[in-house]
């Protein structure tokens, strides 16, 4: 009787797992949406910075909320050349460099292309962390840059003529920066929240400048602002919450984490009818090449 009450408890506990899950995941589904309608309204530059201040005081209102406040001071004390180093890439470095990407990108290349951070971080874990690279690894990393060939050439992959060159190698430059954070990360002992919200505070300034010696000082209109908000709020803010909560709710984290790779195509979805960018067969299955990619090594990872 015990074992069945354990047996109907684990799942629910796992139903609520999916239930965030989920919701992180149709949230993220519409940042490349959000990116784009953005950058109708402001530059680069100044999504950056309202997003990123936007976020922060989300992250001080939690961490506010869940008494971190001292944790945070303790950690940066013990971890302050880490926290700034963490906080050059993101939110400040990785964000520039996206934004300028989806500036000269459709959505559609530029989320597609980003989503292979995921086996840069295997590839720049075997020079940083001297892990071993095995021929998963590599047929992985020949997929999924071919899915990245196709989607950039419009499907004339062999032909090699880039839609954009400065465009895809700024989204491919984002998954260098995405994955050297979490390397960064990999050996901080620090709690989640605590560890983002220092990396966003040390970050700001770094912002202000850049934003100062680069743009001039213009007051954008209130969509702007609206659409900045959403992007920190919903990009950078609690939809990392929500997804940390589920893998921590998780009985089975593998299964949370693989319902990520539904989150492009959802993507691609408000994409078509939000921004109404008509979607490339050669986006698709260049996508389609990349999750598989993903999976072969996602395979590995969880034996």
């Amino acid at each position: 009787m015990l074992e069945f009450r354990l047996f109907i408890i684990g799942i629910q506990i796992q139903k609520l797992a999916y239930r965030y899950a989920l919701i992180a995941i149709l949230l993220w589904s519409t940042v490349a949406t959000a990116f784009k309608i953005s950058l109708q309204y402001l530059s680069p530059e100044e999504l950056v910075l309202f997003s990123s201040l936007v976020s922060t005081l989300v992250l001080f209102a939690i961490v506010v909320y869940q008494k971190k406040l001292s944790d945070v001071k303790t950690h940066f004390k013990i971890n302050y050349k880490r926290t700034i180093l963490l906080g050059a890439i993101n939110p400040f470095l990785y964000y520039l460099v996206l934004f300028k990407a989806y500036d000269l990108l459709p959505a559609q290349e530029a989320q597609a292309i980003n989503y292979t951070w995921a086996l840069m971080l295997t590839f720049l874990s075997v020079v940083f962390l001297k892990e071993k690279l095995t021929m998963s690894d590599i047929v992985a990393g020949i997929i999924c840059y071919f899915g990245v060939l196709v989607i950039a050439t419009k499907g004339e992959a062999f032909s090699l003529s880039f839609s954009n060159m400065d465009g895809v190698m700024l989204a491919l430059l984002s998954t260098v920066l995405w994955a050297m954070y979490w390397i960064l990360n990999a050996k901080a002992k620090v709690d989640p929240v605590v560890g983002l919200f220092s990396n966003f505070i040390v970050s700001m300034p770094m912002i202000i400048i850049y934003y100062l010696l680069t743009q001039p000082l213009r007051l954008p209109e209130l969509s702007g602002f609206i659409a900045a908000g959403y992007v920190g709020l919903f990009e950078m803010g609690i939809t990392f919450l929500f997804w940390l909560k589920a893998m921590q709710t998780a009985t089975s984290t593998s299964k949370i984490a693989n319902l990520i790779f539904i989150s492009p195509f959802i993507s691609l979805i408000f994409i078509y009818f939000i921004v109404g960018e008509k979607i490339n067969v050669s986006t698709v299955l260049g996508l389609c090449a990349i999750i598989f990619g993903l999976v072969i090594q996602q395979s590995k990872l969880s034996k």
